[in-house]
């Protein structure tokens, strides 16, 4: 009768590539000298891995975090479609304890490695503006849920296409998102309309800006509303990323190209 061991052998037995997130230099090391291609995907490659893929969020969604993974490997040409890679990843804190067999299809690639690390704004930044609407999903403004539009890159084009609302409180600064002070104040004017426009460096532009784009041609997901549409509409016609926290279900949106690309749920993180 088999053992267990012979059972787990067959999810790595014949894999093209084996991607490993933030392993530790001891793990890693014990993989450098197979005949499998090792990609190592990290915030920071502390383990001079030759092949890497830099994880700009944590995605503590494991699914997410894989995904990202696996398109940074189609991007490099690593892996292609029909591929059977192998992810080793942690799910609980204190080191890699999950083995993730999957086979590479359209349904992996998502856009989302495309969304930080081909989007016109910094991946710092994109990061930066995805971590204030994270924050404002779980806490929402003084208890109750907020929603809110980040539009990120292509700050002039967008800029053009939207008027103002009100008073731009960004008008003569020179702040920058990633600020914990910044970050303070852009939690306190989401409670009013209209979008927050961000540079591409990370610069708040604007706030209170009322998006006018077309809608025609965008697609969003039944029972999303007009600030949905509005930012998928603008980027459609501009070079921006869109990030929207929904205030009726909380969840983080990302668009770009006129596509919905990320879903985060805050309080899985």
């Amino acid at each position: 009768m088999a053992s267990l061991t012979d059972h787990l052998s067959d999810l790595v037995e014949g894999a093209d590539a084996v991607l490993l997130f933030s392993p530790t230099s001891s793990f890693f090391n014990r993989f450098e000298d197979g005949d499998t291609e090792i990609v190592v995907v990290a915030p920071d490659n502390d383990v001079d891995a030759e092949v890497f893929v830099e994880l700009p969020l944590p995605f503590d969604n494991v699914k997410d975090r894989i995904r990202f993974g696996i398109e940074g490997a189609m991007d490099a040409e690593l892996v292609s479609e029909g591929d059977e890679v192998v992810c080793i990843a942690s799910v609980f804190d204190g080191g890699s304890d999950a083995v993730i067999r999957v086979t590479v299809d359209e349904t992996v690639h998502t856009g989302i490695y495309d969304l930080f690390v081909n989007s016109r704004a910094e991946p710092s930044v994109i990061r930066d503006v995805f971590e204030v609407a994270i924050e404002l999903g779980q806490k929402g403004q003084k208890g109750k849920p907020v929603g809110a539009l980040f539009v990120v890159g292509d700050a002039g084009k967008v800029m053009n296409k939207s008027r103002p609302l009100s008073y731009n409180p960004f008008e003569k600064s020179h702040v920058h998102v990633g600020d914990p002070i910044v970050n303070v104040m852009l939690k306190e004017f989401s409670r009013l309309d209209g979008a927050f426009v961000v540079s591409d460096s990370g610069k708040i532009v604007s706030a209170y800006r009322y998006l006018e784009p077309g809608a025609e041609g965008v697609d969003i997901p039944k029972g999303l509303g007009a600030r949905h549409m509005a930012g998928g509409a603008i980027t459609r016609d501009t070079n921006a990323t869109a990030i929207v926290l929904s205030e009726s279900d909380g969840l983080v949106r990302a668009f770009k190209a006129g596509e919905l690309v990320l879903e985060i749920d805050p309080e899985e993180y």
